[in-house]
C-alpha cells in the first residue's frame, strides 16, 4: 500500500522540487493550520505580490463606491462580498477534510457597514503607507484571520491558478492534470462581475488542487492583529508624533485603569482608549508597517515549524506505523480496531522514538488542536469513516470512528495539562455517548513530564478509573526514553 498523505506523495513530486519552487506541501487528507496573510503581499519586494495587494485595494474601493451609490441588493451582496472558502488550497482550520464555511453574512455585513467609517479613506490614507483589509478584524468582533485570509485568497485565486499551472506543466505527469473551469479568477469592473477561466491543474478525487507560495503564509496570527494591538499599545502610544494627542491618550488611559489592576483590567482600559481615540489604530498599523521585516522573519519561522511538525515529523511517524503493518491492520469492530491502533501508537511513542514528533525546538506540543490533527493524519489509511468535531446537538467530540450506523466509537485526545481534564473525564464523554447513540468511547491522554503522569494517576484514582481500558495514557516525555536501536518492538 502506497503511503499518500501530502501533495508530493499523490502527484509523485520530490519534496525538494516543491521547496525549490517555493510552494507549501499541503496534506490532501486534511487542511493544515496556516493561512494567507495579506500583509506579506504588501511588504514583499516582489512586484507581482505588490500588484496583488494593489488589486485588493482596488476591489475594496469599488465596493465602497457601489455602497455610496445606494443600498446594495441581496444578490449583489452575495456576488461581491460572500465568497466560498477556496478549499482547493487545503489550508485552514477544518478538523476533517478541507471544507470550510467561507465568507458569510457576518463578514459581508461587517465589511459593507464599515466602508463609510474605518474604510472611508481606503486607498487614500494619511498616516499609514497603504491600505490594509486586516483593519476590519481590529474593529469588528466576529471577524477573524480566517475571514481575512478567505477574502484575500479569493481575490488572488487567479494568481494561485497560474502559479499552480506553471508548476504542474513542468513537474507533474500529464495524466494527473486536468483542464478545469475556475470561478472568481478575475473581476471585470465594466460588467461588475466575476470571470470564470480555464486552467490545467493537478486533479484528484473529482477536484483540482492549488499550491500556495510559502512566503505569503503564516500561522496563528496575521501580522496586523487585535492581540498585538493591545500588547503593543504602550509602544504605539509613546511613538505618536503629536505631543497633544500623546498626552491626551496617556491621561485617558490612566483614568481607565483601576487601582490594583490585573492584566484583564489593563486590556479593558486599552480597548476603551482605542474607542475614544480611533486614530490610534492607524498609528498601530503604521508601527506594524515600519517593522515589516519582523513579519517576514516570524512567518518564515512559523511555516518552517509547521512543516517540521505536520509534514516531516508526522510523515516519519506515518511511515514507521505503516512499515510495522499492525497499525493499519483491519479488525472486526471499530472499538477493537481503534483501541488496538491507540495502543500501538502508544507503544511507538513510548518505546520507539515516536515521542520526538511531538517536540519542536525542544518544546512539547501544547495545543490539543495540533494533537488532534496529528491523530487525524496518522489515521488516514483506515476503511472507517473518521469524522471530527461531530456535533449532534450536545457539543463536539474529537473523533467519531464509524463503520455503518450500528458500529461507532468516540475518541477524545487530551493533553494532561488541560485544566478541565478531570471534569471532562467525569461528564463530557458520557454526554457525547448519549447524543451519538454509542457506548463505545476511548479517551487518550498525552503526558509530557513526570509531574503530568503523577497528576493523571491521581485523577484516575480519585475517579476510580485506574483500571478502565477506555482510558489510555501516553507518556510522551523525553526522560528515560530508550533509543530506537535498543527498544524492542512487538511482533
Amino acid at each position: 500500500m502506497q503511503v499518500n498523505v501530502y501533495f508530493s506523495d499523490y502527484f509523485c513530486v520530490e519534496r525538494q522540487t516543491l521547496d525549490t519552487y517555493g510552494a507549501f506541501n499541503v496534506s490532501l487528507i486534511n487542511d493544515l493550520p496556516v493561512f494567507v496573510d495579506p500583509f506579506l503581499l504588501f511588504n514583499s519586494e516582489k512586484p507581482q505580490y505588490q500588484e496583488l495587494h494593489l488589486e485588493i485595494i482596488k476591489y475594496v474601493r469599488f465596493l465602497r463606491e457601489m455602497s455610496v451609490e445606494g443600498e446594495i441588493s441581496p444578490g449583489l451582496l452575495r456576488s461581491w462580498y460572500r465568497f466560498p472558502e477556496v478549499k482547493q488550497t487545503w489550508l485552514g482550520y477544518s478538523k476533517v477534510g478541507n471544507g470550510g464555511s467561507g465568507l458569510g453574512r457576518v463578514f459581508s455585513s461587517a465589511l459593507n457597514e464599515n466602508l463609510h467609517s474605518i474604510f472611508k479613506d481606503f486607498g487614500d490614507e494619511k498616516i499609514t503607507k497603504s491600505s490594509h483589509l486586516e483593519k476590519l478584524c481590529l474593529i469588528k468582533d466576529g471577524v477573524g484571520k480566517d475571514n481575512i485570509s478567505d477574502f484575500t485568497t479569493n481575490l488572488i485565486k487567479g494568481f494561485l491558478c497560474d502559479y499552480t499551472q506553471a508548476f504542474a506543466k513542468e513537474h507533474i505527469a500529464r495524466n494527473r492534470i486536468k483542464r478545469v473551469p475556475v470561478t472568481h479568477t478575475k473581476f471585470n469592473y465594466e460588467t461588475r462581475s466575476w470571470k470564470t477561466s480555464y486552467f490545467d491543474l493537478p486533479y484528484i478525487d473529482g477536484d483540482f488542487v492549488l499550491l500556495t507560495p510559502k512566503d505569503i503564509l503564516t500561522k496563528d496570527e496575521a501580522w496586523i492583529n487585535k492581540h498585538d494591538l493591545i500588547g503593543d499599545f504602550d509602544e504605539v502610544a509613546s511613538s505618536l508624533p503629536n505631543e497633544v494627542l500623546r498626552s491626551q491618550v496617556n491621561e485617558y488611559l490612566a483614568r481607565q485603569i483601576p487601582d490594583n489592576a490585573n492584566q484583564k483590567d489593563i486590556n479593558r482600559a486599552v480597548a476603551a482608549t482605542l474607542r475614544r481615540f480611533p486614530e490610534l489604530i492607524d498609528y498601530y498599523i503604521r508601527f506594524k508597517e515600519d517593522n515589516g521585516a519582523d513579519a517576514v522573519r516570524l512567518s518564515d519561522e512559523k511555516i518552517k515549524e509547521t512543516e517540521s511538525v505536520f509534514i516531516n515529523q508526522v510523515g516519519s511517524l506515518i511511515s514507521a506505523l505503516h512499515s510495522a503493518n499492525e497499525f493499519y491492520a483491519k479488525q472486526a469492530g471499530t472499538y477493537e480496531e481503534t483501541l488496538n491502533r491507540v495502543h500501538f501508537l502508544k507503544q511507538v511513542i513510548e518505546n520507539n522514538d515516536g515521542y520526538r514528533v511531538f517536540y519542536v525546538k525542544g518544546q512539547p506540543v501544547k495545543r490539543e488542536s495540533d494533537l488532534q490533527l496529528m491523530f487525524r493524519l496518522t489515521w488516514y489509511a483506515g476503511q472507517e469513516d473518521v469524522n471530527s468535531e461531530v456535533n449532534n446537538g450536545r457539543g463536539p467530540v474529537d473523533y467519531k470512528i464509524s463503520r455503518g450506523s450500528k458500529d461507532s466509537t468516540l475518541v477524545e485526545f487530551k493533553l494532561a495539562s488541560n485544566s478541565k481534564l478531570k471534569q471532562n473525564l467525569e461528564n463530557q464523554v458520557a454526554i457525547y455517548e448519549a447524543a451519538n447513540q454509542t457506548k463505545q468511547s476511548i479517551k487518550v491522554i498525552m503526558c509530557f513530564s513526570e509531574i503530568e503522569l503523577k497528576k493523571i494517576a491521581r485523577v484516575l484514582n480519585e475517579l476510580k478509573l485506574t483500571d478502565s481500558k477506555d482510558i489510555v495514557v501516553i507518556d510522551a516525555s523525553r526522560d528515560n526514553k530508550p533509543s530506537a536501536s535498543n527498544a524492542k518492538t512487538d511482533d
